[in-house]
């Protein structure tokens, strides 16, 4: 499997068969998550079911890859529900759609570092936290 089967099987497993064994199988141990300050799987899945919590329903589609040496490069889209508390704030039923950019490195077939970038004031506005 190449860097970016990879990373497109990690990305859509979780995101849209929520399936956190994954990131044991496609993660290395020590991964370290650079935007949300994660180290090792146990904290990913932790990070990842909180989000899971907040939005149940949310599914991604990735837009744009590209690969280059270690790195995988991924737009993607993820729509959904807010039906859990998502940043303190109750679930409000509203929709969402937001874009998320990451940068994944891998070593050894593994996913060793993620960066991500998301506009989470975006996400606020849209459940109606911030107007």
């Amino acid at each position: 499997m190449n860097n970016k089967d990879v990373v497109s099987r990690f990305l859509t497993e979780i995101q849209n068969n929520k399936n956190l064994d994954i990131i044991d199988e496609l993660a290395a141990p020590d991964f370290i998550g650079h935007t949300a300050d994660i180290h090792g799987t146990e904290e990913l899945k932790k990070v990842v079911g909180d989000n899971m919590s907040a939005f149940p329903g949310l599914k991604i589609t990735i837009d744009d890859q590209a690969a280059e040496d270690d790195r995988v490069f991924t737009r993607y889209t993820a729509t959904g529900k807010h039906e859990g508390v998502y940043r303190g704030v109750e679930p409000t039923g509203e929709p969402v759609t937001y874009t998320v950019v990451s940068i994944h490195r891998l070593a050894d077939g593994k996913i060793k570092e993620g960066w991500r970038v998301v506009d989470r004031l975006d996400i606020a506005h849209q459940i109606g936290a911030i107007s």
